[in-house]
């Protein structure tokens, strides 16, 4: 039988699991090993206070120490707590969350692709509620030069991927104007790159169409897959500052760090 303190409790949660947690959160977006004036600093709390939650952490095999250097590090369990996390992360299921709430908050055509050994590939769009609007079938696959997703994914795989394809689009000609050669393909993806996303308001692989797209990576900070918003030309702002822009950019950025990607530290 339940008391009125467990009830309490229960809705209250452990404060003192939190603290841990706070720690553990520190910790984990150091990157490196940390002094522990560092990890006291980083979780808002005295040195006497982390030190205390970090010897109950150490016992659980969640932190360690260096008895030479004296700095902490995440412990075996932590590692394979995270490894087991990654492992039973959807990636598609969580990109098509990120796809429908990019949709509902654009109002325009959204779609995730991903890599598959002919190239680029769409598993998902999304359709906006707006009477003109630009279909994208699932199963399409994009142009590595022609296309934004299919730029994105150009712009961040190794080349020994993606070369043979790229040969193959300069050797038929269908490519954008200006880019006759490999060396012109990679000036064109290292301005990808430079900018963190792709934008495509001319040359498209579909007459009438203009798309942005952005990279999204996983835990090991490989592209794992693409977001884009397509419409129909001249109908969307894609200038650098505009709406649009920033919010692909959040959605690409939020959806990696749900993959394991830590947040840019200062």
């Amino acid at each position: 039988m339940s008391t009125a303190n467990d009830e309490l409790e229960g809705k209250h949660g452990v404060q003192s699991l939190e603290v841990g947690m706070s720690i553990l959160r520190a910790m984990a977006t150091g990157r490196r090993s940390m002094m522990l004036k560092d990890i006291a600093q980083a979780a808002g709390m005295p040195p006497s206070k982390a030190h205390r939650y970090l010897v109950s952490l150490i016992r659980s095999g969640l932190v360690e120490q260096d008895r030479l250097t004296s700095r902490y590090d995440l412990g075996p369990f932590a590692l394979n707590l995270g490894l087991v996390a990654l492992d039973r992360v959807d990636r598609i299921r969580l990109g098509l969350l990120a796809i429908n709430d990019l949709r509902d908050l654009t109002n325009e055509t959204v779609a995730l692709s991903v890599w598959s050994e002919g190239g680029p590939v769409v598993v998902r769009w999304e359709r906006p509620r707006r009477p003109i609007t630009v279909n994208v079938v699932t199963g399409t696959s994009l142009s590595l030069l022609r296309s934004a997703g299919g730029r994105v994914f150009a712009a961040w795989l190794p080349e020994r991927q993606t070369e043979a394809l790229i040969g193959r689009e300069l050797d038929s000609g269908r490519t954008p104007a200006g880019v006759r050669s490999m060396d012109d393909a990679r000036a064109l993806l290292a301005q990808v790159r430079d900018a963190g996303l792709a934008i495509l308001t001319g040359d498209y692989f579909a007459r009438g169409v203009e798309a942005a797209a952005a990279p999204v990576f996983n835990f090991k900070n490989e592209i794992t897959m693409a977001i884009a918003i397509v419409g129909v030309e001249g109908s969307m702002d894609l200038s650098p500052g505009g709406a649009t822009l920033a919010a692909l950019r959040r959605a690409a950025d939020d959806l990696s760090r749900r993959l394991g990607v830590s947040p840019a530290q200062d």
